[in-house]
C-alpha cells in the first residue's frame, strides 16, 4: 500500500483551492447548504406523494432554492476528488464495519447504519443552526482570521474528542 498524501501538501492545495474559489466564484468554502438543496430537489420529485399524504409545504426551501449551484458542485467535487485520490494512493476500500467499531460495539451492520444516520441528522441540524458547517466556519473562517472561525473550529475538535472518548470508553485525561 502506498503512503497517503503529505498533510502539508494537501493543506497547501486546500488553501490554493480556497483562494481560487473566492477569486472565481466570490464564495468561500461551505457544504451544508448543498445538502439542504439536495433535500429540496428530492422534495420536488416526491411532491405528488407528499401532497397526497397532506404534508404541509416547507417554507425553508423558499430561502434555499433547490438548485445545482457552485456549492453543490463543490461537494460533488470533494467526493470525486477524494475517490480519485484514495485510488491513486492505493487506500480505497469499502468497509461497512471498521475494526474499532467491531471491538467496541460488535458486528451489527444495522446498528452501525442507524448510528451513522442519527449522527448525520444531528450534525446537519447543528450545522444549519450554526449557519454553516465545519468547512464553512472552520476553513473559511480561519482563512479570514475570523474569531468565530477559531471558536467554531476549537468547538468542533473539542466536541469530536469528547464524543469519541465517550463512544469508545477511553479516559480523556
Amino acid at each position: 500500500m502506498k503512503k497517503g498524501m503529505n498533510p502539508y501538501v494537501a493543506g497547501s492545495f486546500t488553501g490554493l483551492l480556497l483562494v481560487a474559489s473566492v477569486y472565481v466564484t466570490g464564495h468561500f468554502f461551505g457544504a451544508s447548504t448543498s445538502y439542504v438543496r439536495t433535500a429540496g430537489m428530492l422534495k420536488e420529485q416526491l411532491a405528488p406523494i407528499i401532497e397526497k399524504a397532506g404534508t404541509i409545504d416547507i417554507a425553508y426551501y423558499d430561502k434555499y432554492i433547490p438548485i445545482v449551484d457552485w456549492q453543490w458542485m463543490f461537494v460533488t467535487g470533494v467526493f470525486i476528488g477524494s475517490l480519485i485520490t484514495s485510488k491513486l494512493y492505493g487506500e480505497f476500500r469499502l468497509v461497512s464495519l471498521p475494526a474499532r467499531w467491531i471491538v467496541r460495539f460488535g458486528k451489527s451492520k444495522r446498528k452501525r447504519a442507524i448510528t451513522a444516520f442519527i449522527g448525520g441528522i444531528i450534525a446537519m441540524f447543528g450545522a444549519r443552526m450554526a449557519g454553516g458547517c465545519p468547512s464553512g466556519h472552520g476553513l473559511s473562517g480561519l482563512a479570514q482570521m475570523s474569531v468565530s472561525g477559531f471558536v467554531s473550529l476549537a468547538s468542533f475538535f473539542g466536541a469530536g474528542i469528547i464524543v469519541a472518548h465517550i463512544m469508545y470508553k477511553k479516559r480523556l485525561f
